[in-house]
C-alpha cells in the first residue's frame, strides 16, 4: 500500500480532523463555477469540427492547417494534464483553477482574431493549455471537497459536464457557423464571457483546502513528460497523412518520443515530487483503472467524430440535425452517470456500477458494428442509448475507485493520471481507427477516391456520390468493431478490479 512516509518522507499528508462538514448547497454552489469553466473548456475541442471548412477557407489554409487546428489543442491539453494534476498536489487548487481559466480566455480571445492559420494554431494551443488545466483540475477539486463515499453523486455531474460537451460541440459549431450575425470567430468567442462568469463565482464560492509540504518541482520530469507526449501525438497525428507510417521522418518520431518518455521514468525515480509518482503503478486498482481508461477515452471521443461522418456522409443529414442525431448517446450517459453516482453514495458500492458500464460498452459498440448505410436511424439511436448507459456508468467511476485508493495529498497526481491517459487513448485512438476507415472506405470502393469528405460530395456525379455515402455507411461498423473488440481490455481490468470500501472523509485517517 502507499504509505506517504515510505514513499515519500518529505510529503506530509492531510488527515481527518477538523475537516469541515458541508452541506450539499454549499459543495454545488462552490463546483458551479468550476463545471461551467469545464464546460467551455471541453467545447473548444470539439466544437470546431464543422467549422474547420469555413474557417479554413477563409483564411485560406491548406490540409496540414486543417489537421492542426484540431491537433494543437489536443497535444497541449493531453501533454500539460498530469502537470497541471502534480501542481495542484503543491499549489493552492483555487489559485491554479484561476490561472488555467484565465489562460483558455486569452486563447480563445486570440483564436477569435487571428488572421491567419499559423496564428490560429498558435492560439489553439494555448486553449488547449487553459483545458488541460480545467480537465485535471475539476477532478481534484471535488476530491478534495467531498469524501469518497459522497463523491459518487458530484462525480456523476461531472461526467455528464464532460460527455455533453464532447458529444454537443459539433451541433453547437454548426450552428454558429451557419448563422450570419456571428460566423465561425464566435466558436472561439462563445467561451469568452461563460469563462468570466465562472471566474467570479469561483472567486466568491470555491474554498479549498491546502495542504502545508515542502515544495520541490520537477522540472526534468515536466519537460520530457510534455515533450514526450507531444512527439508521439504528432507522429500519430500526423503519420499516413503528411508521411508513410513506415517512413524515415515516422520511424524517428516514434523512436524520439519513445527515448523521451524511456528518460522521463529515469528521472521521476529520482525526484523527490515527481509528476507522475511512479509508485502509483504498483496500485493495483490504479492500473487496472487506467488500462481502462484508454479504451473509454477512444469510445467518448471517436463517438463524436465516427458519428459525425456517418450521419452527414452516408446519410446525408446536415451538421445541426447530425448533431441531435447523437442526443441518444448524451441522455444515456447523461442518465447513467447522475444515476450512478446517487445509487453509490447511497449504498457505498461501485464496482457493480463499472462492471455493468463495461458490459454495457462493449454491448452498445457491438451493435454499432451492424451499423450500414441502411439501417434504420431509430435503432442507430436505441443502440447508442446502451453505448451512453454504458460510458456514463463507467467513465467518472474509474476515476473514483483511483481517488478512493490514495491519499488527498497525491490525489491531484492519481486523478490527472487517469484523465490523461483517457485523452491520450482517445487522441491515438482516433487517429488510428480514421485510418481503418478510410483504407475500408477505399476497399469497398474498389480502390478508389479515399479522402472524398463532405465538401467533394457535391462536385461528384450522383451515382459516384451515392457510392462513396453508402462506403462510409458500411465502414464505419468496422470502426465500431474493432472498438467492440477493445472494449474488452475494459471489461477484464474491471472485473480484476478490487472493491475497497470507500471512505467517509476526505483525508485518510491518522
Amino acid at each position: 500500500m502507499t504509505t506517504a512516509t515510505a514513499e515519500n518522507p518529505a510529503q506530509p499528508r492531510a488527515t481527518a480532523l477538523d475537516e469541515p462538514v458541508r452541506s450539499r448547497r454549499e459543495i454545488l454552489t462552490a463546483l458551479s463555477g468550476l463545471l461551467l469553466a469545464m464546460f467551455v473548456a471541453i467545447l473548444s475541442s470539439t466544437i470546431v469540427a464543422n467549422a474547420l471548412p469555413t474557417i479554413v477557407a477563409d483564411l485560406r489554409g491548406t490540409q496540414t492547417g486543417y489537421t492542426w487546428v484540431v491537433t494543437a489543442t489536443l497535444l497541449t491539453t493531453t501533454a500539460t494534464t498530469p502537470i497541471w494534476g502534480k501542481l495542484s498536489d503543491l499549489f493552492s487548487k483555487k489559485l491554479l483553477v484561476q490561472i488555467a481559466i484565465i489562460i483558455f480566455i486569452v486563447g480563445s480571445v486570440g483564436a477569435g482574431l487571428a488572421g491567419s492559420m499559423g496564428t490560429l494554431i498558435g492560439w489553439r494551443a494555448v486553449q488547449g493549455i487553459g483545458a488541460g488545466g480545467l480537465q485535471a483540475l475539476a477532478q481534484v477539486v471535488i476530491a478534495a471537497l467531498i469524501p469518497p463515499r459522497e463523491r459518487g453523486r458530484y462525480s456523476g455531474y461531472l461526467g455528464s459536464v464532460l460527455a455533453a460537451a464532447t458529444v454537443s460541440g459539433p451541433l453547437a459549431g454548426g450552428l454558429l457557423v451557419s448563422t450570419p450575425a456571428l460566423g465561425w470567430r464566435w466558436c472561439f468567442f462563445v467561451g469568452v464571457p461563460v469563462g468570466l462568469v465562472a471566474l467570479a463565482v469561483l472567486q466568491r464560492t470555491l474554498h479549498v483546502p491546502t495542504t502545508p509540504r515542502e515544495v520541490h518541482l520537477d522540472y526534468a520530469g515536466a519537460a520530457l513528460i510534455s515533450g514526450g507526449v507531444s512527439v508521439l501525438l504528432v507522429w500519430v497525428s500526423l503519420a499516413g497523412e503528411q508521411f508513410a507510417w513506415s517512413s524515415p521522418i515516422s520511424l524517428t518520431l516514434a523512436a524520439l518520443g519513445a527515448l523521451t518518455l524511456a528518460a522521463a521514468v529515469l528521472v521521476e525515480r529520482r525526484a523527490v515530487e515527481p509528476v507522475v509518482p511512479l509508485w502509483l503503478f504498483r496500485e493495483r486498482t490504479v492500473v487496472l483503472s487506467v488500462a481502462a481508461s484508454l479504451v473509454v477515452g477512444m469510445v467518448m471521443f471517436g463517438g463524436s467524430v465516427f458519428l459525425g461522418q456517418y450521419f452527414q456522409i452516408a446519410r446525408s443529414y446536415d451538421a445541426t440535425t447530425a448533431g441531435l442525431l447523437t442526443l441518444p448517446l448524451i441522455g444515456g450517459l447523461l442518465v447513467a452517470s447522475t444515476g450512478s453516482g446517487q445509487l453509490i453514495s447511497r449504498f457505498g458500492r461501485w464496482k457493480p456500477y463499472l462492471l455493468a458500464g463495461a458490459a454495457m460498452i462493449t454491448a452498445g459498440l457491438a451493435l454499432m458494428s451492424t451499423v450500414d448505410h441502411t439501417t434504420p436511424v431509430p435503432l442507430v439511436g436505441a443502440f447508442l442509448v446502451v453505448l451512453g448507459l454504458g460510458l456514463g456508468m463507467t467513465m467518472q467511476n474509474l476515476v473514483l475507485a483511483v481517488q478512493n485508493t490514495v491519499d488527498v495529498g497525491d490525489v491531484g497526481a492519481a486523478s490527472s493520471l487517469v484523465a490523461f491517459l483517457r485523452s491520450l487513448g482517445g487522441t491515438v485512438g482516433v487517429t488510428v481507427l480514421s485510418v481503418v476507415l478510410s483504407h475500408r472506405v477505399s476497399a469497398l470502393l474498389d480502390g478508389g477516391t479515399t479522402g472524398t469528405g463532405l465538401s467533394d460530395l457535391a462536385a461528384l456525379p450522383p451515382a459516384q456520390a451515392e457510392a462513396v455515402r453508402a462506403a462510409y455507411g458500411d465502414a464505419v461498423g468496422t470502426v465500431f468493431g474493432i472498438s467492440a473488440v477493445a472494449s474488452l481490455l475494459t471489461l477484464a481490468a474491471v472485473l480484476l478490479i478490487k472493491e475497497v470500501p470507500l471512505r467517509t472523509t476526505v483525508a485518510r485517517k491518522a
